[in-house]
Formats: structure tokens, C-alpha cells, sequence
């Protein structure tokens, strides 16, 4: 009679290639659209009230996460089959976060990993990932950057005015944005680091993070290159590793550690963002903008330094009675992310008149371009720009400014689109303008 009311408890675990362990949280979904809508407590008013950016772009339900949810339970017990449009909306989608902390505000439900899993499955099952992102993957195979631009030329980024140590407690990874098409952030990144007279070594063969190829699930090929870099940094003997892009700081700080089956803790060395580095040495007097920046200023929180920036803790036990689960499962709710810290170095340069966004913090739209979106599905990326670019119009703000270098680049490419004239920045480069 008791099994009857309380059913034996299922073991499962937070691994997301175990799609058959993300059933419950998929079949749980009960299309409250909580994940679509910023909460009303959260607005101000309706203009700016979503915060899905595939949903948005695609009325259509399969597009949001509440229709997601519903595919994945459909392939599970077999009733619908992998089609061209199936895998459009399952990578039609930058996996910005933005459902999972909303869902976990209300239900718990492991929306994130749930749709990393539905990527992973589709590798598995030979039919993803996208073409655009297999070339993608060629060009980090061979050259091992994304981009296919010479291994050579990775380090073309330092000028002579670059001091950078042949051994230190820092190590700066670059990453392929700022090495090849963004080298002004590598320039500004390493330069706060002289002026703070904070001594910084390169790895001796960087390679790319293999941020794109763990988001559209290919595992294998992303867990190579983890412990191909982990090794590199432990061999440096490095303490600190400063990333200046988002994506490759999520990757380091959470994905790693999830597909090497460890807490970020035991990495054996702190995974640290620029905007992190910079707020410490404002509290410690060694960073002192002091040249004023004459700007009215808006700030966007990038995904991965925000809400998908939790650190990550590996998670094996069994589900029982209303999804109550043991030993104690601590939710990743996207509220330990680099929130506070890119705002005290704004609020901290002098000139600037820094306003925020209608939509801020866990509840920001993406830019739309990350995690292979932009490269498959570049009218979602540009559409994704344009919605948050409302966002700046709205508040009259003259310069826009990310901690990514794929949210600077999709910011600035579709606002020259539109013949605007907004300045588009990374915070690397406001913090050196101000020294």
C-alpha cells in the first residue's frame, strides 16, 4: 500500500549525457510560460517583458522551452523522430540560461542541462549537429581555433608595450576572440594587468576552449580539449586563470568541470574573469581610474558570466515522492554570477553616467549570438541584438558596454546594420580609456 502513495526512489544524476535522466524534468514542465515572461515583479511595465530570445523570435511553443520540453519527452518514449525541423529548434537556441533560473524560481526543474542533453543525444544519434558548426569544429581539430586563421598568428595580438611574464601566478588565456578578431581586448586585458603592475604569463601552445563544440554536444571532441588545457595550466604552475571573454570563463569555471566529473573547487586553481580582477584591485587602490570617460553608459550582462556562471558541483542521488530528491541538492539558480563587479568598475570611472537596462542581471536578454548560434542561425543572433538594442534606445545610452567578446561583436555588427551611431564596447577597453 505504501509504494502505492510513495513509489521507490530512482537513482539519477546531473550528467547530461544521461538524456533519460532529464525525463522527469522534461515531462514536469507544466507550460506555465514562466521561462518566456520576466516575472511581473521584475517590470516596470510590458515593453521589455520576455526574456527568451528563440521564443521570441519564433511565437511557435517548440521554439520556447516549455515546447522543448515536450520533444525531448517525445523522442524519449519514441513517439516522434529526429526531422531537418527538429534540429532547427533544438539549436535554434543560444542556451542563455534565461528559462532555467526563471523555471527555478517556481519549480526546480533542470531546464539548462535538459537541453544540453537533447544536443548531446542528437550526436549520439548521428544528426547534429548543424553543418556550420561541424565546420566549426574542423577548423578547432586542425587549426585549433574556430575560426581556421593560423595557429601561428595567436600571439600576433601583443605590441611592444606589452609586459608579459615568462613565469607568474596569473595566466592569461586569450582565447580565440580576442587572438584573432578581437585583439584590442587581448591589448586592453594585458595592458590593466601592466598598469596594475600584476605580472601574467601565456600558455606556450593555447589552444582553442572548445566552448562551441560542448554546446551543440559534442562531448568527446570538448572533453579533449579540457583536459588537453587543464593539464597546460597545471604544468604552468599557474595559481589564477583570467579569462576576458564570457563564454570561455562559463567554460572553464562549470563545463569543465562537468564533463571531468568534478566540483569547480577542485580544479586547482581559481577561474577569474577580468571584471573580477578589476573589482578587487579597485578595493585594493592598485587599479585607479582616474581620466574621465564622458559617457552615458548601459551595460549588458553576458549569459555567461551571469546567470550560467554558478560554479559547479557534481551531483549523484535518487528522486522520489514529488520529485524530492537525497542527499540535499543545491540548485545552480544563476545568482552567484558577476553581477556587482563590472557595476563598481562603471560606477567607479569618472565621466561616466551609467544607466540601467530594463532588463538586468539573471533576467537580461541574450545577445543571441553564443554557443554556435550566431554562426548557424544568424538572423536569430541578429534579431536577439535588436531587442536588446531597444533596451539602449530606451534608456538614451551612448555607449554600450559587455564583458564578451561575441556580445561586442553581434552588438556592434547590427547596430552599424541599422546605420546607428552607438559605440560598442568591452569593458577591457572603458576600464584602459580611463587610466
Amino acid at each position: 500500500m505504501a509504494e502505492k502513495f510513495f513509489p521507490p526512489k530512482k537513482e539519477f544524476s546531473l550528467d547530461p549525457r544521461d538524456f533519460e535522466g532529464f525525463v522527469y524534468d522534461m515531462s514536469k514542465c507544466i507550460k506555465c510560460k514562466g521561462c518566456y515572461w520576466v516575472e511581473h515583479t521584475y517590470m516596470p511595465g510590458v515593453k521589455f517583458s520576455t526574456r527568451c530570445p528563440s521564443g521570441t523570435w519564433n511565437d511557435f511553443d517548440s521554439y520556447a522551452a516549455p515546447g522543448k520540453m515536450r520533444i525531448g519527452h517525445g523522442l524519449a518514449e519514441g513517439k516522434i523522430e529526429w526531422s531537418p525541423k527538429l534540429l532547427e529548434i533544438v539549436y535554434a537556441d543560444p542556451l542563455c540560461g534565461a528559462c532555467d533560473v526563471a523555471c527555478k524560481r517556481n519549480l526546480d526543474l533542470e531546464i539548462e542541462l535538459s537541453l544540453e542533453s537533447l544536443r548531446f543525444k542528437a550526436v549520439k544519434d548521428g544528426v547534429g549537429p548543424m553543418p556550420a558548426h561541424k565546420k566549426l569544429a574542423e577548423n578547432i581539430a586542425t587549426k585549433h581555433n574556430q575560426f581556421g586563421a593560423p595557429h601561428a598568428n595567436r600571439k600576433k595580438w601583443i605590441t611592444k608595450d606589452i609586459k608579459v611574464a615568462e613565469k607568474a601566478d596569473v595566466l592569461y588565456f586569450v582565447g580565440c576572440a580576442a587572438s584573432y578578431t578581437n585583439p584590442e581586448i587581448a591589448q586592453a586585458t594585458a595592458k590593466i594587468l601592466n598598469r596594475t603592475k600584476t605580472p601574467f604569463m601565456l600558455m606556450n601552445d593555447e589552444w582553442c576552449c572548445g566552448n562551441v563544440l560542448y554546446s551543440v554536444g559534442m562531448w568527446d571532441e570538448a572533453k579533449k580539449l579540457a583536459e588537453r588545457n587543464i593539464k597546460a595550466v597545471k604544468a604552468s604552475g599557474a595559481k589564477v586563470l583570467l579569462l576576458s571573454c564570457a563564454e570561455g570563463y562559463r567554460m572553464w569555471k562549470v563545463d569543465y568541470p562537468k564533463m571531468l566529473g568534478i566540483a569547480t573547487s577542485d580544479l586547482g586553481f581559481t577561474v577569474m574573469h577580468l571584471v573580477e580582477f578589476a573589482d578587487e584591485q579597485l578595493k585594493k587602490g592598485t587599479l585607479k581610474p582616474s581620466k574621465p570617460v564622458e559617457k552615458r553608459v548601459a551595460y549588458h550582462d553576458s549569459c555567461s558570466i551571469s546567470r550560467l556562471a554558478d560554479p559547479w558541483t557534481p551531483y549523484k542521488g535518487k528522486r522520489g515522492w514529488m520529485g524530492m530528491v537525497e542527499p540535499r541538492l543545491k540548485r545552480r539558480r544563476g545568482t552567484q554570477g558577476l553581477y556587482t563587479q563590472p557595476r563598481n568598475i562603471l560606477n567607479a570611472i569618472p565621466g561616466v553616467n551609467f544607466v540601467e537596462m530594463p532588463r538586468t542581471r539573471e533576467n537580461s536578454f541574450c545577445c543571441g549570438a553564443g554557443r554556435g548560434t550566431k554562426e548557424a542561425y544568424p538572423d536569430l543572433a541578429t534579431f536577439s541584438a535588436n531587442n536588446r538594442l531597444d533596451e539602449v534606445r530606451e534608456v538614451g545610452a551612448e555607449a554600450l558596454v559587455s564583458a564578451c567578446p561575441w556580445c561586442k561583436n553581434n552588438f556592434a555588427q547590427t547596430a552599424k546594420a541599422n546605420g546607428e551611431k552607438l559605440q560598442v564596447m568591452d569593458i577591457s577597453e572603458l576600464i584602459l580609456a580611463s587610466l
